[in-house]
């Protein structure tokens, strides 16, 4: 067996509580049933980076599969953007908005198959003042409830649900914001501004119906205010949002300002209050192994 014939499997052994063992045995098993080099490393939060891009020099594995949240796969995805190694993804962290936005299965066998499979796809990626951006960021009263929900404490989704009634009682909101685009300068007030390469909340919930993961531009949505009537569309696939509750705009960078500094999330983690950011993206620069039906999907929407 050659390098070229390696998988590095990176796994958190800490994200979502949940024990790992069972992902390291079967991905190694696969591994060996397929004649594949097998290696394993476990982030321990002190220079993942640097310990991640050396092992790809020494081994250069032509695919790497990650166990953990959205937070370790954007660590992997960092250092592998613009090269030809695929990156898998199996979900077993607190925050999974990325295998929600591809539609994973929830069975390990299932995701270990896609996450080895030849279906693979170079994805654009989004960055925010410079930070990587996988799925979706926002500035405000989403970025505020994960604030509360990282400060109380209580996982899961009855943690969010603790934290969702007091934090729409309690939120600066209305906020102010001016977007600066290629086709000129738009003022909005709104509750929420959501900058989204992919379709879906980690939770689910459908803001960016007609976003697309592959095509050089990212959206911009501001959500004008709290109607629940509309808020609720959100749990299909393919909701239609008003006008009067939602201003989406489609572009390839953006410079974003707001009167006073706003809550502001990436991915799922709160990174405190900002009042401006700088949006880019860069196109197919991610190959991913995904499953069958995102990449026929990608594939039509883009003829």
């Amino acid at each position: 067996m050659n390098s070229e014939n390696y998988i590095l499997l990176v796994v958190n052994p800490i994200s979502g509580d949940s024990d790992k063992s069972p992902i390291i045995t079967s991905v190694k098993e696969e591994a060996k049933s397929r004649k594949i080099n097998f290696k394993l490393y476990e982030t321990s939060g002190k220079k993942d980076k640097e310990a991640i891009e050396s092992i790809i020099k020494e081994i250069k594995p032509s695919r790497i599969l990650v166990a953990g949240g959205d937070g370790t796969i954007s660590l992997v995805a960092q250092c592998i953007l613009g090269t030809e190694i695929c990156l898998g993804i199996i979900p077993a962290g607190s925050a999974n908005g990325m295998a929600v936005n591809f539609n994973l299965p929830q069975t390990l066998p299932e995701q270990i198959e896609i996450a080895l499979s030849d279906c693979t796809m170079k994805l654009d990626a989004l960055f925010i003042n410079d930070k990587i951006c996988l799925h979706i960021a926002d500035l405000g009263i989403n970025a505020e409830l994960i604030r509360n929900y990282e400060d109380s404490g209580i996982r899961g989704k009855m943690g969010y649900f603790l934290q969702s009634i007091p934090t729409l009682f309690n939120s600066d909101s209305p906020f102010h914001f001016s977007v600066e685009t290629e086709e000129g300068t738009f003022e909005e007030t709104g509750i929420l501004l959501a900058i989204a390469n992919a379709n879906k909340f980690g939770t689910g919930a459908t803001i960016n119906p007609n976003g697309k993961m592959n095509d050089g531009k990212f959206e911009i949505l501001i959500f004008k205010n709290l109607d629940f009537i509309e808020i609720f569309k959100t749990i299909n696939d393919k909701p239609e949002m008003s006008d009067d509750f939602v201003r989406v705009i489609s572009t390839h960078k953006a410079k974003i300002n707001s009167i006073k500094k706003i809550p502001f999330q990436i991915d799922g983690e709160f990174l405190g209050e900002i009042d401006e950011a700088t949006a880019t993206i860069e196109k197919e620069s991610l190959l991913m192994a995904l499953p069958e039906m995102f990449c026929k999907l990608h594939t039509q929407n883009l003829h």
